[in-house]
């Protein structure tokens, strides 16, 4: 399977902010990507779906503003998969949340027909949205995802999206009480597991982070 072809949008040098609607963003409607939605939706909380369905818009978003190619159904799927290791039924009481979630992606890419390398590469974009950086040049995916979950949990720079693209995202798909959610999941998962990133993320403050997000205002 070789899945939705990669994107890349003509646009404006990166950094530089130009017009965008909710409208313009490509989501990709393949079989695997439909699955994906429906299978976090089955899972995750509301707040927890709607954050999923955001990321993938503020990457894909993000990438056609700034020239990025990318794989839009590995983004996609990995974008609904990308915090199912918080949830009870993936939940694991010895591996980091995100890499029970890459786990979990692999299975299902695996029923979706992927070959084993696409099903890799959606494990690792998964595992590495958690980095603190992703080199666009060797996973742009991965690199995407990072920058978007960034900005949707901790509000990390909203000024490289459009004002008006944030607030149709956000009325569109609303947050729900994400911030509260996510930050009892991640100081679970840091007491739990305090060696793993999320546990160094409780202590390095990201609670307070969350809480300051201008999404949330």
């Amino acid at each position: 399977m070789d899945g939705f072809p990669a994107t890349r949008a003509g646009g404006p040098s990166p950094g530089i902010v130009s017009a965008m609607r909710l409208a313009d963003i490509v989501v990709p409607e393949t079989p695997a990507a439909r699955a994906a939605l429906e299978a976090a939706t089955a899972y995750c909380s509301p707040a927890l779906r709607n954050h999923s369905i955001r990321a993938y818009l503020w990457a894909a978003a993000y990438a056609e503003l700034n020239g990025i190619a990318f794989d839009a159904e590995l983004l996609y799927v990995s974008a609904m998969f990308h915090d199912i290791g918080l949830v009870a039924e993936f939940d694991s009481h010895t591996e980091p949340f995100e890499e029970a979630g890459g786990h979990v992606a692999w299975i299902f890419c695996a029923g979706a027909g992927w070959p084993v390398e696409r099903r890799v590469r959606a494990s690792e974009v998964i595992i590495r949205h958690m980095w603190d950086e992703v080199d666009v040049a060797e996973d742009p995916e991965g690199h995407l995802l990072e920058l978007s979950t960034g900005l949707d949990i901790s509000g990390r720079n909203p000024q490289a999206w459009p004002e008006d693209l944030r607030a149709e995202v956000l009325d569109r798909y609303p947050r729900l009480g994400i911030a509260g959610e996510f930050a009892a999941c991640i100081t679970d998962q840091g007491e739990r597991k305090p060696d793993s990133l999320a546990g160094g993320f409780v202590r390095g403050g990201v609670t307070a982070r969350i809480a300051a997000n201008p999404l949330d205002r």
